[in-house]
């Protein structure tokens, strides 16, 4: 069970669930359940409840599909064994998504799809069910199943993405912002790694980000349970703007590169490449999150806005 999420997105789902865990007692439940499955008798003494009361509430948490329920054979006849289904809720409010701008564009491209790369040691990649390849071999990134990575590891060099460019015809970016969840990268792990990484668009670098480390200490919300607690668990999640009169890193601006620089309306496509120069002050890698690792349910998301020429 460890490590498993529940995801709300359905208003009435989010609205039972809330429900279920608005009472004292059935926190309590949950609580317990954290450790070990249980019957009911076991949970009623354990929180000191009577076994009615914690047949009506087991009956409200099993509603919701926070917790699952089986008989089992025991001394006396069958006993009703709970179980715990998720140690983690992500509520996505809801909102109208018809309000979203119209002239926007968004691409999400998974990390394992990069078109060109290179790497050096410390290096490789893991999809949610295993480790791709072999560990600190350059030759995985090559493995036909790198396209499944949900981590990526490097400890110098770059991996270069394209993305279509589906501007409309007559028409011209004013904003692109590119974001990812993204760290250091170094043995094991190390939370004081500082890394200058780079991100170029269309070959022209946007601008250098430096990463204060290698975050281990605390392990990724969404990593799976197999993976090693004594490795990089988690990235920051970052957000690069270009806009026509400069470069952005969460509103703090880091260069003077513009749209008109990178000049998306050129071309078919758009290259994105993030990496580490090897004349870095802080030559400290990289790691890649996709949406199944680290902390945010995203792979490298790119948008951008439009306006048409008059």
């Amino acid at each position: 069970m460890k490590g498993n999420i529940m995801e709300l997105k359905d208003e009435e789902q989010i609205i039972e669930v809330l429900k279920a865990l608005g009472s004292e007692s059935r926190m309590r439940i949950l609580e317990v359940l954290q450790n070990e499955d249980m019957n009911l008798n076991q949970i009623s003494e354990y929180i000191d409840m009577p076994a009615s009361s914690v047949t009506v509430n087991i009956k409200k948490l099993e509603e919701a599909g926070l917790i699952e329920t089986e008989y089992k054979p025991g001394n006396h006849g069958s006993q009703k064994i709970c179980r715990l289904n998720y140690d983690k809720i992500l509520v996505n409010l809801p909102g109208n998504r018809e309000l979203k701008d119209k002239n926007l564009i968004e691409t999400s491209m998974p990390i394992g799809n990069y078109k060109d790369f290179e790497v050096s040691p410390t290096c490789g990649l893991a999809s949610e069910k295993a480790v791709i390849g072999e560990l600190d071999d350059v030759k995985s990134f090559l493995h036909p199943e790198h396209i499944h990575a949900q981590i990526l590891w490097f400890g110098k060099g770059y991996v270069k993405y394209v993305f279509p460019n589906n501007l409309p015809n007559n028409s011209q970016a004013t904003k692109l912002e590119l974001s990812m969840e993204i760290c250091s990268e170094t043995s094991d792990y190390n939370e004081d790694w500082p890394s200058d990484i780079s991100i170029w668009i269309n070959g022209v670098e946007i601008g250098v980000w430096t990463s204060p480390g290698d975050f281990g200490e605390n392990r990724g919300i969404l990593n799976p349970d197999w993976w090693y607690f004594d490795q990089t668990q988690h990235g920051l999640l970052k957000i690069w703007k270009v806009t026509e009169d400069g470069t952005y890193i969460d509103g703090n601006k880091i260069s003077n590169i513009t749209l008109s620089d990178i000049k998306i309306e050129n071309e078919d496509f758009i290259d994105v490449k993030i990496g580490v120069k090897e004349d870095a002050r802080n030559v400290g890698g990289v790691n890649l999150f996709g949406k199944k690792f680290g902390n945010y349910r995203q792979d490298i998301m790119l948008r951008y806005r439009y306006k048409f020429n008059d």
